[in-house]
């Protein structure tokens, strides 16, 4: 989003129409995860509609991350999901290995990421580092 200045009328008239507020029932998820996606498929966001979906992502994490957490994965099983998910074969990850020998033992599972490998991963995916962890 960068550094812009909100509208504080606009930016209320938007929160007024969807009233977000901290989720505490799968209704409530559905309702504000509905309002994210349709604010996401705009083509041209305003600053305003980029805060509101920024704050409604917020919202969403925080709700899944308490009432559906994720079982723990080794880290080979998130990058191959990861590549699964963007149709990306083990070539596209070549810039964060360094080499065919080391990807393959990464993805494969014989080999841990290293500290490096792990933020490398976390910026191509745009995923926290913890999930490599």
């Amino acid at each position: 989003m960068g550094v812009t200045t909100l509208n504080p009328a606009k930016y209320g008239r938007l929160c007024a129409d969807v009233i977000p507020k901290v989720i505490e029932s799968d209704a409530e998820f559905d309702r504000l995860a509905a309002k994210m996606e349709e604010l996401d498929r705009k083509a041209s966001q305003t600053p305003e509609e980029e805060a509101l979906s920024a704050l409604l992502m917020k919202l969403i994490q925080d709700y899944d991350d308490l009432h559906y957490p994720l079982p723990p994965s080794p880290p080979h099983q998130i990058i191959q999901y990861l590549m699964d998910q963007r149709d990306l074969k083990q070539a596209d990850l070549l810039p964060i290995f360094g080499s065919r020998s080391v990807a393959s033992e990464v993805v494969t599972g014989k080999r841990a990421p290293s500290k490096a490998h792990i933020r490398k991963l976390a910026e191509f995916f745009k995923v926290s580092p913890a999930l490599f962890i």
